[in-house]
């Protein structure tokens, strides 16, 4: 693993399955992933994708960011940006830093840099009983939102509506740096 976040997320998905009393199978079932890619993915040897992650962390009853965020160290109010713990995806290069303080539930403040010409698509059940908006502040981002595309510029902010499969696009040459404030619906 190319990183200590990522190492830390190994532990936090491992630990989080076996808080809630299930198997390899049980959670590869629930998330449609196959047990190997998780044994994998729980001892180090995957670096998995912001797709798949999102994947297991639903399977598991969280957002991404909650998985993230018990793969941080700390607690407090305060968390400097040098600290906030910073993740790539390998396969998009999509970049994600978790902004807020892990005690600062039950808002999250997420900074996705997404690089020129990157796509990332979610399924609706990444994102069940959360709502979130996407505030651009640099770059363009085209988003879709099922059968509807937004085409978001800097300052645009966009209230996203019911879960539905969405994919992040940034069909520039340029980097696009968005934010993502969630909640729990």
């Amino acid at each position: 693993m190319s990183d200590t976040l990522t190492a830390s997320l190994a532990a936090a998905l491992q630990a989080a399955r076996k808080s809630r009393g299930l198997s390899v199978s049980a959670l590869a079932d629930g998330a449609g992933v196959s047990r190997a890619m998780i044994a994998k993915i729980e001892r180090g040897d995957a670096q998995p994708t912001a797709v798949l992650l999102a994947r297991l962390a639903n399977a598991l009853g969280m957002t991404l960011s909650e998985l993230v965020a018990r793969a941080e160290d700390g607690g407090g109010r305060l968390v400097r940006a040098a600290d906030q713990p910073t993740w790539t995806d390998p396969a998009s290069g999509y970049r994600r830093r978790t902004v807020s303080p892990a005690s600062g539930r039950p808002l999250e403040l997420v900074q996705i840099e997404l690089p020129a010409g990157a796509r990332v698509e979610f399924a609706a059940a990444a994102y069940p009983d959360v709502h979130q908006q996407v505030w651009v502040l640099d770059g363009h981002l085209r988003l879709h939102e099922g059968d509807t595309v937004h085409e978001l510029d800097p300052g645009d902010c966009l209230q996203l509506g019911p879960p539905v499969a969405r994919v992040y696009v940034n069909p520039t040459s340029g980097t696009c740096r968005y934010l993502v404030a969630l909640t729990r619906r």
